[in-house]
């Protein structure tokens, strides 16, 4: 494989064991993909990270073809999905870190808690309705939750991440975990005050200036 296709694979798998490492998921459930030529590379099904090489890593068709010696994640679907939606989106994150899939489970959207919530592209992380894992459904209601975002959660499951690099969606999928445990922690003493549209919009605007807004 080329040395752009290789640094790829290996970039995924640093940040599968990442966010292990750092409690933003858990065992296999996370998958992470990142654009490649006319498609993708994604995550195999149900593989420890551990125990994941650069050959691991399959390619994935926009047509749904899969090339490798594994099955792709089990939602690939909504990775391609949000790849042909969103053209200045190179990858994709998905997680079920704790604060984010309490929040999901309760289908509460994240507010405005803090100022970061700009990272996520607007004043709310989005709650895309329930459907089963892997689902068409599941991807349209992720597509539709994402639009205008960065991040959103998924009802009763987890969170999705995207962004131009896999490393900016690193950080964006951190920044939103961190906002959901915030908030957690505001909900526990009684009513939350939260910033404005109009403000969040400025620090979005004022982001654009830091290289933050894609």
């Amino acid at each position: 494989m080329q040395a752009d296709e290789l640094a790829k694979r290996k970039a995924i798998i640093d940040a599968c064991l990442e966010m292990n490492r750092s409690g933003l998921n858990q065992g296999t459930s996370g998958n992470i993909s990142v654009r490649h030529g006319e498609g993708l590379l994604i995550t195999p099904t149900a593989m420890a990270y551990g125990s994941l090489e650069p050959e691991d890593i399959v390619y994935l068709a926009m047509d749904g073809t899969a090339t490798g010696r594994h099955k792709p994640s089990s939602e690939w679907r909504f990775h391609r999905d949000i790849l042909a939606a969103r053209p200045e989106t190179n990858a994709v994150v998905h997680a079920h870190p704790l604060a984010c899939t309490t929040l999901a489970i309760l289908n509460r959207p994240i507010p405005a808690v803090h100022y970061m919530i700009a990272a996520a592209g607007g004043p709310t992380v989005r709650v895309a309705p329930y459907a089963i894992y892997g689902s068409e459904e599941l991807s349209q209601h992720a597509v539709a939750a994402l639009e205008g975002r960065f991040a959103c959660l998924l009802e009763h499951h987890g969170m999705i991440a995207i962004g131009p690099t896999l490393a900016r969606t690193m950080w964006i999928a951190e920044e939103v975990e961190t906002l959901a445990k915030q908030y957690l922690g505001c909900l526990q003493l009684g009513e939350v005050r939260l910033l404005s549209d109009e403000q969040i919009a400025a620090v979005v605007e004022k982001f654009a200036g830091y290289g933050l807004r894609a």
